[in-house]
Formats: structure tokens, sequence, C-alpha cells
């Protein structure tokens, strides 16, 4: 395996914001242990969704089914609090409805925002294990999430990191989970990123190694340049020892790897769906094992539609299928990011 071609570098901030007319926003719960994590679009923006886990916690994926009615979205919420966390994306909803954003049907009703969600489970594992649970208001934490990207969108600066967000009670195995994100400039002005909330039930790192399963994509030592000894072999048993740990603490599952990539590139529906579906390969190159019934695995495609996939029509499956390779190296490049940052003191 080789590192991605060195004509090839992250964008401005290495994360979903390159992709222009996407903010990001986090909200965090501190008693808690928990948080969320907002995409804001400037516009109405197609999308689609893939869903690959066998225990996920959603909200209007079916808006997003190619060949249905709405198709898009305004705005999409990550959260922690397994169903509770749902509630964020009602918060979020509400907030930009009373901006007047969302889908106008009738002059005297109000708008109608479409925000699709998902959540990880972290009831109680971002606090200490002695402390009564204490329930957060994921509404409340929607809304602030909301307002904390509309302020990023003034003032652009990189995404933060680690744990925070929807990633402030994940676990990574038997590491600490958290938010990660990477871009990916392909030249002739177009761009494409990934958002990733990492809490898998499964390993990030190679046995008895510091290295990462996705170091062949690092950039840059984007997350801590670590590369595994030169006789380590990546032929291990199908459960790594970290993985196990983490299926050990409650016989029901409560794992997920949440994520969205992004791009500026012009997609009709099914582009778009084949970019999610291609970007689930980022799991596999940063998680084993990926897609368990213990996880909600779900990756969201966003295309802003601000620039051209390609010039001839001709092209257009090559030129997704490039598109789509980077976008599955953006995934796995942002997992690690996000159990390297939320490792950071």
């Amino acid at each position: 395996m080789q590192p991605p071609p060195q004509n090839l570098s992250p964008g401005r901030f290495n994360d979903l914001t390159d992709v222009p007319g996407l903010s990001v926003g986090h909200a965090d719960d501190e008693a808690a242990g928990t948080g969320v994590t907002l995409i804001l679009c400037d516009h109405f923006t197609p999308a689609a969704v893939d869903v690959r886990g066998g225990g996920p916690a959603t909200r209007e994926v079916e808006v997003l089914a190619p060949g249905g009615l709405v198709g898009g979205l305004h705005a999409l919420c990550f959260s922690g609090g397994s169903v509770f966390g749902l509630a964020a994306a009602d918060g979020a909803a509400r907030a930009l409805s009373a901006q007047g954003a969302g889908l106008r049907l009738a002059p005297s009703a109000p708008s109608v925002p479409i925000v699709p969600a998902a959540c990880l489970y972290d009831l109680g594992l971002g606090t200490d294990a002695a402390a009564p649970y204490v329930p957060a208001d994921y509404a409340v934490l929607g809304a602030a999430a909301l307002a904390a990207a509309q302020a990023a969108r003034q003032t652009p600066a990189p995404t933060p990191l680690g744990a925070v967000g929807a990633g402030r009670g994940a676990r990574a195995g038997n590491l600490p989970g958290g938010v990660g994100a990477a871009s990916l400039d392909l030249g002739d002005g177009l761009m494409v990123a990934a958002l990733m909330v990492a809490n898998p039930v499964g390993s990030v790192k190679m046995p008895d190694s510091a290295a990462y399963w996705a170091w062949p994509w690092e950039i840059d030592g984007e997350f801590g340049g670590v590369r595994p000894a030169p006789d380590a072999s990546p032929v291990v048993e199908p459960l790594p020892a970290d993985g196990k740990l983490a299926l050990r603490r409650t016989p029901i599952a409560f794992n997920t790897t949440l994520g969205a990539v992004a791009t500026n590139a012009e997609l009709s529906a099914p582009e778009s769906q084949r970019l999610a579906i291609m970007a689930q390969t980022g799991l596999i190159r940063a998680i084993r094992p990926a897609h368990t019934s213990f996880d909600g695995d779900v990756i969201f495609a966003l295309a802003t539609a601000a620039h051209p996939l390609c010039g001839l029509a001709d092209d257009r499956p090559l030129a997704l299928t490039r598109l789509a390779s980077a976008a599955a190296d953006c995934a796995a490049r942002a997992i690690a990011r996000a159990v390297h940052e939320a490792a950071k003191p």
C-alpha cells in the first residue's frame, strides 16, 4: 500500500468546510458527557445516504432515497444519546424554521427544514461510571450546534476535532473516540472532504502497534505519522483484542461510526448514492472490523453542485470513481484523526 500521490493535498483547513457552502458547529453537555455536531448548508443541498451497520439510529434517511420527492437537505445532525439524541434534529429544525429556512409548501404554513440525523450510543460512557446518569436535552443541544455552525459560517476557521460534539462520549474500541475530518483537493477546482464521528466496536490501530490501520493514506503526519514495524503482519484474528473489550462492556449494541462526505461537484441522485456507497470503503480501511451487527454505521453524501464533475458525459463514470475513491480516503483519514485528536490532553 502506498500513500496518496504527492500532487494531491488537503484543502485549506483539512476538514469538511473546505467544500464551500458547508459549515460545522458543535454543542457539548459536559455533565452528561455527550454532544451534537451539525453540518449546515448555505442552500438546499442534494444528498444521499448509505446505511451499513446492524444497529442504526436515524431520522429522515428515507427522504434521501433515490427516486424520492426531496432528495436533499438543509442541515445534517450527528448526536450522542442513541434514540434520545434524535431530538437534536428537532431543535435544529425548529430553529431553522423560525428563521424562515426550509421548504415553503404553502404561503401561510411554516417552512419545513430537512434535517436528517444519525446517532451513536454514549449514554453514561462519557462521564464517571460511578456517578448517576445525567440526561441531556438534545433539542437544546441541536439548536446550540446550529447557532455554532452559523457563527462558524461568518468567521471560517478549522473545525474543532476530537472529543467534541457528537464525539464527546465516543469510544473507539478501548480508546477515546471523537470527531475527525479530512479533505483532498483534486485539482481544477474539485474538492472532496469527510467528517466522521468514530465510535466503532472494532479497532482503529494495528495489533501491538501505535500505527493506525489507515496509515497508508495519511498526509503530512495528520494523525501522528506512526508506521508499523517492517515485519508487522496485517493478518490477525478476526476481532482484535481492543474490539473484544468493547463488546464485553454490555450485551447490547452501542457502537457506531457516523459520517458525511461532501464535494463541490454537481452530481445526479444516483451518482450521489454511489458516492455514499463507495465512501463506506473508508471505514473498512480504518476500522477492523467494520459494519458489524453491533455498529450503526451510516454515511451521508452531500454534493453542493458548484463545480462540474467533468467536461464530457462519457467521462462521468471514471470521474465519479476517482471522486468517490478520494472520498473513501478522506473518510479513513478522518477516522484516524478523530481518535488521534481525542487522545490529546
